[in-house]
């Protein structure tokens, strides 16, 4: 696929790298960012957030 370098630039995107196609209410969106990546990582972040005190000091140890 060929985008224009403004674009490269502003994505970050850079030759070979993995673009992802998603489905949104507005239709079809491309970005470099992993939809379940994300989707992952903010699951994770509430674990973070729910057992801080336990990690902390399980940090400890």
């Amino acid at each position: 696929m060929i985008l224009p370098k403004e674009i490269l630039e502003s994505f970050r995107i850079d030759e070979g790298d993995v673009l992802y196609l998603v489905e949104s209410p507005d239709g079809l969106r491309l970005t470099p960012y992993d939809p379940e990546f994300e989707s992952d990582l903010k699951a994770g972040r509430a674990i973070l957030k729910r057992y801080r005190n336990a990690l902390h000091k399980l940090g400890r140890t």
